[in-house]
């Protein structure tokens, strides 16, 4: 009874085994077909190669007839793709790509970058995912040798770049800023700074953004590199913009307002007097007492595009100035800034403001229950709206409703 007992569990752990066994190399297989192997690091004996005992290296005349057999590869490719074969195409790539290796690791990269942005474009996933793969065993092979070729950190970068993937192409030009500095390279050092900057806002990483590019603006500060130092300053009024952070826009808003009074380049203020304000409104919505400040930058804005005869500009500030009297229960001097704000919608030809302006004042009479200024403010309302074939149904229900009250 022991042995017959023994033998069927000895059977049972056999099965169990045999199945386990098969069902791994299921998996295996299974995994396979979801993510065959890179064609990139697959070594193939290739009728381009010489013969090669001993792993021997390649003389200059191989080189070169490798290069040109490679070179003559991308073209055939580049015609392949153009007549609609884009399998095959990228087949052939993929064979230069697996040669290009014997010609060094700056080529390769270039190669990597070129056919990477080929195949980015066309929305190639895998061929991406293929290249970016190589591109990481090559980035950690020279990591290791810790390399100061800077032309090649310079090339990982770039082609991380053309294949959208931030992250990697970041640090690689970290490493391109390491070396630059020690070269004291400043010109090197701005545009890699550049790249880093323009990799960070593709990652929607502001934060990181905004380091970047206030180092660059310091530098161009420090370099008295005017024109830079305008690009930077709007460069980060949009990313302190994109990011949410209004006390940290106000701060460089204030300071483009004060380059451009210095350039006497007064077109741009009013645009930006209305940025400051808006930023001032958001941060009044935890500090009410920042909405004078707001206030303030909307007067400005409005004072400084009426002069400049901006009047579309003027009528945003003048419309931010309405909201803001009407907010603070100021019925009457929102009456009269909609007066000014008819006026500069006219000067602009500007009938949808024009539209939008007599709805406001209307709402405003309204409030102060003066029904008959309301329904001929809706009324004049509804003659654009018609010219416009826009918001009809809405000023024809308000002035039946007003028509009610006057009535009344």
């Amino acid at each position: 009874m022991l042995q017959r007992f023994i033998f069927i569990i000895t059977t049972i752990i056999v099965w169990h085994l045999c199945i386990f066994g098969t069902l791994a190399q299921e998996k295996k297989i299974e995994d396979m077909d979801k993510f065959p192997p890179n064609p990139l690091e697959v070594t193939l004996p290739d009728p381009l190669l010489p013969n090669l005992p001993d792993k021997r290296q390649l003389t200059l005349t191989e080189l070169q007839k490798l290069k040109t057999d490679l070179d003559g590869l991308n073209q055939e490719a580049q015609v392949t793709l153009q007549g609609g074969d884009r399998k095959k195409a990228f087949e052939i790539w993929n064979r230069e790509l697996r040669l290009r290796r014997y010609l060094g690791t700056l080529a390769e990269i270039e190669a990597l970058s070129r056919v990477g942005e080929i195949a980015w474009n066309q929305n190639e996933r895998d061929e991406v995912r293929y290249i970016s793969q190589r591109l990481q065993v090559i980035q950690k092979e020279i990591g290791k040798q810790k390399s100061t070729d800077l032309q090649l950190w310079q090339l990982l970068g770039q082609a991380y770049q053309k294949i959208r993937l931030p992250k990697l192409g970041i640090l690689a030009y970290e490493q391109v800023l390491i070396l630059v500095k020690q070269q004291q390279d400043s010109v090197g050092e701005i545009e890699t700074l550049r790249n880093i900057g323009e990799l960070y806002l593709s990652w929607f990483d502001y934060d990181q953004a905004a380091n970047t590019y206030q180092k660059l603006l310091n530098l161009a500060i420090n370099q008295g590199d005017k024109t830079n130092e305008l690009r930077y300053l709007q460069q980060l009024a949009y990313i302190y913009g994109r990011g949410k952070q209004p006390q940290a826009a106000i701060d460089i808003l204030n300071k483009l307002v004060q380059v451009y009074t210095r350039e006497q380049n007064l077109s741009e203020i009013p645009a930006l007097k209305l940025a400051i304000g808006a930023n001032y409104e958001s941060l009044a919505q935890k500090n009410p007492t920042l909405k004078q400040q707001a206030f303030d930058n909307y007067q400005s804005a409005y004072t400084t595009a009426w002069q400049l005869e901006q009047y579309a500009r003027a009528g945003e500030a003048l419309e931010k100035l309405i909201a803001f009297y009407r907010s603070q229960k100021q019925v009457d001097a929102a009456l009269e800034t909609g007066a000014i704000l008819l006026e500069t919608q006219t000067l602009a030809n500007n009938f949808y403001g024009l539209m939008s302006a007599y709805d406001q004042i209307g709402n405003l009479y309204i409030e102060r229950r003066e029904y008959a200024q309301a329904l001929t403010a809706f009324q004049k309302g509804l003659a654009i709206a018609q010219q416009l074939k826009y918001q009809e149904s809405y000023f024809t229900q308000q002035i039946e409703k007003l028509k009610t009250e006057v009535k009344m």
